[in-house]
């Protein structure tokens, strides 16, 4: 139990450490009530306590992901490493696409655009739009929950959250994953619709990105919600989805 607190291992690396079996270190971090590595703050070693907004607009989390753009003619997934390496210098490529997504913390419903870079004003008209998403579909914001990067300070992105009477809040520094269900779905998207497939062009990402959001948003079962999906959890949505 000493190794698995001062060093935050698993089974595995308990194992080849005191020479056990690894089912045996399993037995014994389970007799003993220790979770899941994957169920703890990897800073304290403490578990993650999830608290989950009671109703949708509560809270919004808001981040950008950053993403390389592709070539015509495909990346390195379709060229191969070699012939695709002359496309990892942006400077002179194709260059990035900033994946803008707003999150509602009670039904992880999602919206997302592809924007060119994150500058305060880029920020402030992607919340905007993202409000007026979530209004169509009978949410009103109430918060929205950011990391505490230079465009998300600026008085351009506090001035539109009064305006839109909406309430911002900013993560603890060194601790992203107070906006981690946003990160997650970041993580969902690259898995399942960005790195999917090989793709011959930007473009041709880019298109198959709508029919990919709708099927999350009304299809999908979201392990983080007992498997219902995120429009099941916003009043009359799912039946008004056609």
């Amino acid at each position: 139990m000493r190794q698995r607190r001062e060093h935050r291992i698993g089974p595995v690396r308990l194992s080849a450490r005191t020479g056990i079996a690894t089912s045996t270190a399993h037995c014994i971090l389970k007799r003993h009530g220790m979770p899941a590595l994957a169920a703890t703050d990897r800073a304290t070693g403490e578990p993650v306590r999830r608290f989950e907004r009671s109703q949708p607009g509560e809270l919004v989390h808001i981040d950008a992901k950053k993403l390389g753009r592709i070539p015509d003619g495909g990346g390195h997934k379709v060229l191969g490493r070699a012939a695709g390496r002359a496309n990892q210098d942006r400077r002179d490529g194709t260059g990035y696409a900033y994946l803008y997504t707003a999150l509602d913390d009670h039904s992880r419903l999602a919206y997302t655009e592809d924007l060119p870079e994150e500058r305060a004003a880029t920020c402030a008209a992607f919340l905007q739009r993202a409000a007026a998403w979530f209004a169509a579909r009978g949410v009103t914001i109430e918060r929205v929950l950011t990391d505490n990067a230079w465009s998300y300070t600026k008085n351009t992105w506090r001035q539109t959250c009064r305006d839109l009477g909406i309430s911002p809040r900013w993560t603890r520094p060194w601790r992203p994953q107070t906006n981690g269900k946003v990160e997650r779905f970041h993580r969902t998207l690259l898995g399942e619709w960005a790195y999917h497939r090989p793709y011959t062009s930007d473009a041709a990402r880019q298109a198959a990105f709508p029919d990919w959001l709708d099927w999350y948003n009304y299809h999908r079962p979201h392990t983080g919600i007992s498997g219902h999906t995120p429009a099941s959890r916003v009043t009359n949505l799912s039946g008004q989805h056609i």
